[in-house]
C-alpha cells in the first residue's frame, strides 16, 4: 500500500519530524559514550600532560652527537612534551625538542640541533622566515624571526649546537628560557 499522501505533498515540516528522532538518537549515543559535555561558562583548562624532561634530555645527550642542555626553568613551569627528529640534507641534522607550559599558561618550545640556522628555522615553523632583529641575553646573540600573525622564533648559534625558542610565550618568557638554556652546562652522555 502506498504512503498516506503522495510524495509531492511532503514538505519541510515532514523532514523536520523525520530528523528529530535521529538527532535524539545521536545525542543519546554520544552521551552514553561520554564524548560530549555541556560547559555553559566556556572551555576550561584540562590537566597538563606529565613529561620527564630530565630523562628525555639525558637520553638525547647520550644518543646525539652535539651537546644537549637541560635548562632550569622557573618554579611553576611544567614540562609537557618532547620529541626527536632529523632534518635531511647537507646542512641538516638531528633535532631535540622539549616543550613547557609557563606559569601564565603559555606554551614555549626549546629546540636544540646540529642543523644550520638556515635549515632549522623553516623546519621548526613550517615556513620561510626573515630575521627582524636581535636580542642579547647573557652574552649570547639571539636572532629574532618575528612575523605578524605568527609565533616568534629566536635562534642562537653556540658553535657546536643551535638553540631555537618558539611558542606563544611572551618576550619575558622567551628571555627566561633563552637565559636558562645558555647558562646550563651541557649534559654528559
Amino acid at each position: 500500500m502506498a504512503n498516506s499522501k503522495p510524495r509531492i505533498l511532503n514538505n519541510n515540516r515532514d523532514m523536520v519530524w523525520s530528523l528529530i528522532p535521529l538527532v535524539i538518537a545521536c545525542l543519546l549515543i554520544a552521551g552514553i559514550a561520554s564524548q560530549c559535555s555541556l560547559s555553559p561558562g566556556g572551555p576550561s583548562q584540562g590537566p597538563i600532560p606529565n613529561f620527564d624532561v630530565d630523562a628525555a634530555l639525558q637520553y638525547d645527550a647520550s644518543e646525539l652527537n652535539f651537546p644537549i642542555r637541560n635548562p632550569r626553568v622557573p618554579e611553576g613551569w611544567t614540562p609537557n612534551s618532547g620529541s626527536r627528529q632529523s632534518i635531511a640534507g647537507e646542512q641538516g641534522g638531528d633535532v631535540s625538542n622539549v616543550g613547557f607550559i609557563s606559569d601564565a599558561g603559555r606554551y614555549i618550545k626549546l629546540t636544540q640541533s646540529s642543523a644550520s640556522e638556515e635549515v632549522l628555522v623553516p623546519f621548526a615553523v613550517g615556513e620561510a622566515r626573515y630575521a627582524s632583529g636581535t636580542e642579547s641575553i647573557d652574552g649570547a646573540e639571539w636572532i629574532v624571526y618575528d612575523q605578524e600573525g605568527s609565533e616568534a622564533v629566536w635562534v642562537t648559534d653556540l658553535g657546536d649546537v643551535r638553540l631555537l625558542v618558539t611558542g606563544s610565550g611572551s618576550t619575558e618568557e622567551f628571555t627566561t628560557l633563552a637565559a636558562a638554556t645558555t647558562s646550563a652546562e651541557p649534559l654528559t652522555p
